[in-house]
């Protein structure tokens, strides 16, 4: 990307910003502080998309900065990789009164913004956190716990990226035996951003991905209490709670 194309999407992502902080579409407006528009690298190979705001964020006006975004932090650490050097962002950028789950007409309405951050941005790889991002992004409603840790070829207008959904940090702090499947998915990010997409893919490159879902789905059944590493079965949460996974 050139010097003035770079700057071109700077541009264009503060234009949105400004007009997600104005926007009035649903009834959230009224009961925000601020908007949450999302930041981080405007070029960055990897994106995270969680739920909505909440009480923090929405004082702050900055995605992830509770209790679940340093653990997203710590978990970008242990791959080397900082927050300033992802972009984050959510599927509403207005918290929902009380961190209720986001409506469908107010989905609907943020959907527009979200979709042109990936098109301005366009990551390699989207990681969708939780139940509302994944199911939006994947246009299925498959559950966040049969689907976390595989990739998925999604395209948003003309942009081809991998969907690489994972249980929101959240998760893991009401449920803190998820921390290590989430760990493990997040483990497998580096490998994934460098993955050429399937259709313009060498051999290698394709088994490349066959490989990580592979690894992947054998970590899920782990996960789903099937073949826990301890020898010990768990059972993961029912997909409806909290809306994150």
């Amino acid at each position: 990307m050139s010097g003035g194309e770079a700057n071109d999407v700077v541009d264009r992502l503060a234009a949105l910003r400004r007009e997600v902080e104005a926007c009035t579409r649903c009834p959230l407006h009224e009961t925000r502080t601020q908007a949450v528009f999302g930041e981080g690298d405007p070029h960055s190979r990897l994106m995270f998309v969680g739920e909505a705001p909440g009480y923090h964020e929405d004082r702050q006006g900055r995605p992830f900065v509770g209790a679940a975004g340093k653990l997203l932090e710590e978990l970008l650490g242990s791959i080397e990789l900082t927050r300033e050097q992802v972009f984050i962002a959510n599927v509403l950028k207005s918290r929902p009164p009380e961190n209720r789950d986001p409506r469908p007409g107010e989905i609907d309405a943020c959907r527009p913004y979200l979709e042109a951050q990936i098109a301005l941005i366009r990551p390699v790889v989207i990681c969708s956190l939780g139940n509302f991002a994944t199911k939006l992004l994947s246009g299925s409603q498959r559950g966040i716990t049969k689907v976390h840790g595989v990739p998925q070829e999604q395209e948003i207008g003309d942009h081809r990226f991998y969907l690489y959904p994972i249980y929101h940090p959240a998760a893991a702090l009401y449920t803190p035996r998820m921390l290590d499947t989430l760990r493990a998915d997040v483990f497998r990010l580096p490998q994934l951003m460098t993955t050429p997409l399937p259709d313009v893919a060498r051999d290698e490159g394709i088994e490349r991905v066959e490989a990580a879902a592979s690894s992947a789905s054998t970590a899920r059944l782990r996960a789903d209490g099937r073949e826990a590493a301890d020898g010990s079965a768990w059972q993961a949460s029912s997909d409806s709670q909290l809306g994150l996974f």
